[in-house]
């Protein structure tokens, strides 16, 4: 795990990805903390940080597209499929890889409240308590971007996927006050997305019973539940998952100086779930 680490990291650097990500992340944080802390008078860091959270969008692509697409697309993959070393271990050394370049800059990042404090009173905890949120946050993109990575051979593809999922992300809580919250609605949503996960498990795994059979005891539930429980479970349900896939609203809580430790968990949660995801594909295409 530690060559493959070192590798990947060597790599981002020598190409000029890394680069590019760390001076316009930097850039941008640096632009807010002159604007609305040096310039507009704020004491706390978090709108300067949180003003950044949506241009994920361009970074985590930039950064994840060619992490595991590009070896599929030059072949090189087969190495790692007849390499001693585990799957497991060489995903997490490419994952602690792009989380050590995001460090970098949070790292720089770290030393800006204390050069506020030298101008004002600074909550420190508040403030770093938020650096962290921003940490975990990206770490969870991160892991979003890999997975999409491990899916195709692509890197335009892999980026364009990424840039749509986190827009989804940042968008999923402003469309939760927009959609109907009755139960008939979700109910036929349900259905939809009982069929897309068949979907996703036919990309993953090409195994048609599989992913029908995902697909029928998804839809069963639904109906059972819908028709035998209880219709009114339903109502609202969209909303909760909505809320769900809402990454960005779970950090608007440090924004506010309120500390969440369930904030933390959840993009723990998520980067380990895509972690894993990516893992669980990389073995599917091993064995196939």
């Amino acid at each position: 795990m530690l060559a493959v680490y070192k590798k990947e990291l060597r790599q981002a650097f020598t190409s000029i990805f890394g680069y590019v990500f760390l001076a316009f992340l930097l850039a941008l944080v640096g632009f807010y903390v002159y604007t609305l802390n040096l310039k507009g008078g704020y004491a706390s860091i978090a709108y300067a940080i949180s003003s950044v959270t949506a241009f994920f969008l361009l970074l985590v692509p930039m950064l994840t597209m060619r992490i595991l697409s590009e070896e599929r697309k030059q072949k090189t993959d087969q190495l790692v499929f007849t390499s001693p070393v585990s799957i497991t271990r060489i995903i997490l050394g490419k994952y602690l890889a792009l989380v050590t370049v995001f460090f970098f800059a949070i790292a720089i990042i770290s030393v800006y409240p204390l050069i506020l404090n030298k101008y004002g009173n600074v909550n420190m905890k508040s403030a770093y308590a938020n650096i962290a949120a921003f940490f975990f946050l990206g770490c969870a993109y991160l892991a979003i971007g890999m997975f999409i990575s491990a899916l195709t051979e692509s890197q335009i593809v892999a980026a364009i996927v990424t840039f749509i999922i986190i827009l989804f992300t940042l968008l999923a809580n402003a469309l939760k006050n927009m959609i109907p919250t009755d139960y008939s609605v979700a109910f036929l949503v349900m259905l939809v997305l009982s069929v897309v996960l068949g979907v996703i498990a036919f990309v993953m795994m090409k195994n048609v019973p599989v992913a029908a059979g995902i697909s029928v005891v998804c839809i069963a539930a639904v109906l059972i539940t819908y028709f035998g429980v209880s219709k009114e479970m339903y109502d609202g349900l969209l909303t909760k998952i909505l809320g769900w896939f809402s990454l960005v609203s779970r950090f608007e809580n440090f924004t506010y100086g309120l500390f969440d430790a369930a904030a933390y968990v959840y993009y723990l949660s998520i980067s380990f779930l895509f972690v894993f995801l990516t893992i669980q594909a990389i073995k599917k295409r091993r064995w196939s």
